[in-house]
């Protein structure tokens, strides 16, 4: 027979993750930190708690490595988006953003630990860069790529490069360590940059495009000719993804 010490413990646990999920309720995130401090525990006791949670979907983990309420209890799990209905959704604001800036723009989805390319809008200037359909390169090369991984954590990032990084003639990352780092600045910042890492004479920029539930979907790039980038105008280059991309975000979730 069960002792009564064996079966509080399990009941001590489920109102543990009941308080976590009555906390999250009133509260937009909590880290492994707050919520070891909320239930008056060991950090190492309510990251098992948050992780278990995490597995069942009743909360998410964001890029921050901090946990949300997930779909199964705010019940608006983010539907399954085709790349078709992405790159659909982006053709316009893409078309609109390349006539202001007359350079190419470029939407691409994450496959595996590359990007590919679903589509693209060319400017009809002699120097340009030539849109890519359907290709494929490693995603830490890319600015859409870096974008796209910065929306992940970095459980999530290592877990996709387990096996290491792959081989590329122009990339500037060569280790997991330098990839985490970089992708540290491309939270903070909002943006990446790709400065001829995907190929000689070719510069990125690059904004994420997010679902309802925050996750990335894909990405939106500028790719500008070296010899035309201006720094000067990157800020430009920055707000023309941002609003390009709030297009395609409002489109996905009507």
């Amino acid at each position: 027979m069960s002792s009564p010490d064996a079966m509080a413990a399990p009941v001590e646990s489920v109102d543990r993750a009941l308080r976590l999920l009555l906390y999250l309720r009133d509260n937009e995130s909590i880290s492994v930190k707050e919520a070891a401090e909320h239930l008056d525990i060991a950090a190492s006791t309510a990251h098992r708690l948050l992780s278990t949670l995490a597995r069942r979907e009743f909360v998410v983990q964001d890029f921050s490595r901090r946990y949300r309420l997930g779909g199964i209890v705010m019940g608006s799990e983010q539907p399954n988006i085709s790349q078709d209905a992405l790159r659909s959704a982006a053709m316009d604001p893409m078309g609109r953003l390349q006539a202001s800036v007359r350079e190419t723009v470029q939407v691409m989805a994450l496959s595996g630990g590359n990007i590919r390319f679903l589509d693209g809008v060319e400017p009809d200037a002699i120097l340009r860069v030539t849109r890519r359909v359907g290709d494929e390169m490693p995603a830490f090369v890319s600015a859409g790529g870096k974008v796209i991984l910065g929306r992940l954590s970095n459980q999530e990032v290592e877990e996709i490069y387990r096996r290491g990084l792959i081989e590329w003639p122009t990339r500037k990352v060569t280790s997991l360590k330098m990839l985490k780092r970089m992708l540290t600045q491309v939270r903070r910042e909002g943006y990446a940059l790709s400065m001829e890492e995907t190929e000689q004479g070719v510069v990125g920029v690059g904004v994420v495009i997010l679902g309802s539930d925050a996750r990335p979907l894909g990405a939106m790039t500028l790719a500008i000719p070296v010899s035309r980038y201006d720094k000067n105008r990157l800020p430009e280059y920055v707000a023309g993804l941002k609003k390009a991309t709030a297009e395609v975000e409002e489109i996905l979730h009507s």
